[in-house]
């Protein structure tokens, strides 16, 4: 398949996306419930309208990652210092506490079941690991298509950002600690820090740049051209990385945050509404292709081979994080609605996950074929069931909170 065809297999994808996205609200829910399951129907798995030729497409990869570092503006340009910095110790303490509560539940769980049935201990650790992943997309697009408003929204975006940092850095030492014991190759820590930091970085280095540029602007068609061209630099330099490492490491979405975070800091107010008013309806089309390219490889056939392992670790982590989420919100006296409910939009999970599962599988797959298998049946099948209940719970959460359809109201 050419690229001309492959791109209009896009565009046709796109367009029956937002259709199902627009019956699925008609019944009040979420449209993103209608963009994930319009990508597993047109995925590889089944109507195939969407293949692994258009997925593992070069062009694609590249398209898909600037609409995720574009996505990263919907939260770095809300992580405004001067409107945060009340609530930052809150944010921070429940982002740690939600992590590492979801951690330590899910390891103990699964180290309890697989004591007893014979399974190495480290597999128990190794599935806390990769459950720490969040995917903020489902529940960014839920805020971005209800006009979501509140204390519960105004947490959960910046710990969008901060939840990945901490789940990547914890995934990364437990793998590293697993592979050491294994001797089936040491991931070093410069590797940790460059997966972890480097989008941080190096959008913040682009970001600052940019911001003193934007000073000097006067005009908003100078000053959206000025964010554009620094936008398409700051994705340059994360592709230049990936292309060097021969990998897809650096995370995009937090790159794009950490970009429009900076300069958002640096401007005033007119000047950064006067972009986000152009930038928000590309936003709204590059989060229906990052859920596209969340639900597409997605196997609709594992719901009905899901195991107990695949219960038991929707339900753990479901716990860990509401739990951890919930102490935390005590701790810093957060509001009751952000006590109650936030738990419940942070429990969408593939994507990250998906690259978690990969990396442990290749740990495992020389060493030890048996954990190998176990950890990639148990999350792909958990990742398309709680995918699609996640979502659910999540825009509930915000209906329960009372903060749908709040914004300029």
């Amino acid at each position: 398949m050419d690229i001309f065809l492959q791109i209009l297999a896009l565009v046709f994808s796109v367009i029956i996306a937002l259709v199902a996205g627009f019956l699925i609200s008609k019944l009040k829910l979420p449209a993103i419930l209608g963009w994930l399951i319009a990508g597993m129907a047109i995925g590889p798995h089944a109507f195939n309208l969407l293949n692994d030729g258009i997925l593992n497409a070069t062009w694609f990869d590249v398209f898909e990652s600037l609409l995720e570092c574009i996505v990263g503006m919907m939260i770095g340009t809300e992580l405004i210092w001067r409107r945060m910095k009340k609530a930052g110790k809150q944010i921070l303490v429940t982002t740690i506490t939600e992590s590492l509560g979801t951690f330590f539940v899910v390891s103990l769980v699964f180290g309890i079941v697989f004591y007893f049935s014979d399974i190495p201990l480290y597999l128990a650790f190794m599935f806390g690991g990769i459950s720490l992943a969040t995917a903020p997309a489902p529940s960014l697009s839920i805020v971005n298509e209800m006009k979501a408003s509140g204390p519960v929204t105004s947490t959960l975006i910046p710990m969008a950002a901060l939840d990945d940092l901490v789940g990547a850095l914890v995934f990364f030492i437990v793998i590293a600690l697993v592979s050491a014991s294994l001797s089936a190759g040491e991931i070093s820590v410069f590797f940790i820090i460059l997966l972890v930091f480097s989008p941080i970085l190096i959008g913040a280095a682009t970001g600052w740049i940019t911001g003193l540029l934007l000073r000097k602007t006067k005009r908003p068609s100078t000053s959206l051209i000025t964010m554009l061209v620094m936008l398409f630099v700051t994705a340059g330099i994360g592709f230049g990385i990936n292309h060097l490492l021969s990998a897809s490491i650096l995370n995009f979405m937090l790159l794009g945050m950490a970009f429009s975070c900076v300069f958002a800091n640096m401007i005033e107010d007119r000047q950064l509404y006067d972009i986000m008013q152009v930038m928000n309806p590309i936003i709204s089309f590059g989060l229906v292709v990052v859920i596209l390219n969340l639900g597409a490889p997605l196997d609709y056939h594992l719901i009905f081979g899901a195991g107990l392992y695949t219960v038991i670790y929707i339900i753990a982590r479901a716990i860990g994080k509401y739990s951890g989420a919930y102490v935390g919100a005590s701790l810093t006296h957060a509001p009751a609605t952000v006590k109650k409910y936030l738990g419940l939009t942070l429990l969408p999970h593939s994507g990250v996950s998906l690259i978690f599962t990969g990396i442990a599988v290749n740990v495992l797959s020389g060493p030890a074929p048996e954990c190998a298998s176990i950890i990639q049946g148990t999350i792909a099948a958990a990742a398309v069931i709680n995918e699609i209940i996640a979502v659910y719970i999540a825009k509930k959460g915000f209906e329960w909170a009372g903060e749908l359809h709040q914004k300029g109201a």
